[in-house]
């Protein structure tokens, strides 16, 4: 027998005492993996079929299901450590260290997450909303979970956090039927007012998609230094929002200017302080 070698009854046993238990083990985990792996993938199914026919957001849905599948596959991990016979309460210490330095890290990132949840629950707004929000305007696309995708009225696509979306003061312009549209008319201190006011209500009844039932209304809104300023304010279905606005500004132009009114000027006295000044 060589020196330092083991006797073949000792390889035997060797073998026996040690490699056997482990191979049987690692078949064992092998095994836990795979039945554990298709048990998670049966209840995430029977979950998204059950959430698919709830009341619940479809994008909820999916964070929950996703949640769950993590949640799931960290349990079957530390099963299979434990079957090893390697101390799981150390692992979870470590889990959780890690779980808090990843938090710490990605706190941005959680907090766009957990903002798209709510989001999600308190519904401010859907896809399809014309919205202002987060110094951006324009017509949701996506609400993602980190992020919401905007429009623009430029057809430019603007990718908003959600933690920034949710924080910030959020205007629907989609949330009614209709909305108002006001424009202004700034008329000179000669105009015949009330004769201008006659022929802007005149003039209205040419702008197409106005609301029925609804009177438009004409009134001064201020007085300044070149005269009477007044606002045309009609009302318009959300889809023809655009049209009215230019069309309500074009009847102006045309009414303002067809019956003679004067351009409106500074006052001779500003004026010449002005040219004093200078």
């Amino acid at each position: 027998m060589i020196p330092g070698s083991l006797a073949l009854p000792d390889l035997v046993l060797l073998v026996a005492n040690a490699l056997v238990p482990f191979l049987f083990k690692l078949l064992g985990a092998v095994a836990l993996w795979v039945v554990g792996g298709w048990l998670i993938h049966l209840a995430v199914r029977v979950l998204r079929k059950g959430l698919r026919h709830s009341s619940l957001d479809l994008t909820v849905a999916g964070y929950l299901v996703a949640i769950l599948s993590a949640v799931l596959r960290v349990i079957l991990v530390v099963a299979i450590l434990g079957f090893f016979g390697i101390p799981t309460a150390s692992f979870a210490a470590l889990l959780a260290g890690a779980g808090v330095a990843i938090g710490a890290a990605w706190s941005g990132m959680l907090g766009n997450f957990a903002a798209g949840v709510f989001l999600q629950l308190f519904r401010p707004f859907s896809v399809g909303d014309v919205i202002c929000a987060a110094g951006v305007t324009g017509t949701v696309e996506e609400i993602a979970m980190f992020s919401t995708s905007i429009l623009g009225p430029d057809h430019v696509r603007n990718i908003v956090p959600n933690g920034k979306l949710f924080g910030d003061t959020i205007q629907n312009f989609s949330a009614h039927p209709y909305r108002r549209v006001e424009v202004f008319a700034q008329l000179d201190h000669s105009a015949d007012l009330d004769r201008a006011i006659l022929l802007i209500r005149e003039g209205l009844g040419q702008v197409a998609n106005q609301i029925p039932g609804l009177e438009p209304e004409v009134a001064v809104f201020e007085l300044n230094d070149r005269g009477p300023k007044l606002v045309v304010r009609p009302f318009t279905p959300n889809a023809h929002y655009v049209q009215v606005l230019f069309d309500t500004n074009r009847m102006l132009v045309e009414v303002l200017g067809r019956n003679g009114f004067p351009i409106p000027k500074l006052q001779l006295a500003m004026v010449a302080e002005a040219e004093n000044a200078s």
